[in-house]
């Protein structure tokens, strides 16, 4: 009898499987330090191959960004339901996206230390995951802004910068949970909405804070308003 012949393994499985290792190397071991030799090991395929289905380290590194940017923007997406109120879509963006970042720590790792840190093109992938963010958390707070305000013509400016100060505190807090022991993503979203919550519920109730005057206009206004007085 002849031998046996196995099933040869599709080309798109077989490179999930090395952007698998690949991710896992990227994260833990750095852009700089990782090496193909330890990628196609862990992917248990020969360094020839990973060279013929990814061409480089670069054009690894870079699907590997685009991957995990692509995983994390649906995550964020498919967890928020459009049919809830304000704060439960917060809510449920901000736990899928903890979630999502928890259950892919070297995923995490190479899109917002690894990536970030290694200059062009590595960093305008990462900036266009996070425009994508940033824009669909601006939508969230924007429909529930002019929902709140009956106000359909209430420009995006007026909600812009808060949706990026959100997205990079649950950027910010997303490496301390993966770092802190015990953390789960509901505790980490909960920390962000007790944050960023009593703001944003000031704003749709057209309550926003607003700066103090400064000390030089202070001074000049007492004499003014003084003047004014004995005048009358």
């Amino acid at each position: 009898m002849g031998a046996v012949k196995t099933k040869r393994m599709p080309r798109a499985v077989r490179e999930q499987q090395m952007l698998d290792a690949a991710v896992r190397t990227f994260g833990r071991r750095g852009y700089m330090a990782a090496s193909m030799d330890e990628i196609a090991e862990l992917a248990g395929v020969s360094k020839p191959l990973v060279y013929l289905y990814l061409n480089s380290k670069e054009d690894l590194f870079t699907a590997c960004i685009r991957r995990e940017a692509a995983a994390l923007t649906e995550a964020v997406r498919a967890g928020v339901r459009r049919d809830v109120p304000a704060d439960r879509q917060l809510w449920e963006g901000l736990v899928a996206f903890f979630t999502h970042t928890a259950q892919n720590p070297d995923g995490w790792a190479v899109l917002h230390l690894q990536a970030r840190t290694h200059g062009e093109p590595f960093a305008s992938e990462v900036a266009a995951m996070r425009a994508g963010i940033v824009a669909f958390v601006t939508q969230l707070i924007l429909a529930a802004a002019r929902e709140a305000h009956r106000d359909p013509d209430l420009p995006e400016s007026e909600v812009a910068g808060l949706a990026e100060a959100l997205v990079g505190a649950a950027e910010s807090l997303a490496d301390w949970a993966n770092a802190t022991p015990g953390v789960t993503a509901r505790e980490a979203a909960a920390t962000l909405m007790n944050f960023s919550w009593s703001g944003l519920g000031n704003l749709m109730a057209g309550r926003p804070w607003s700066p103090p005057a400064p000390a030089g206009a202070a001074a000049a206004e007492a004499p003014a308003a003084a003047a004014h007085e004995v005048s009358g």
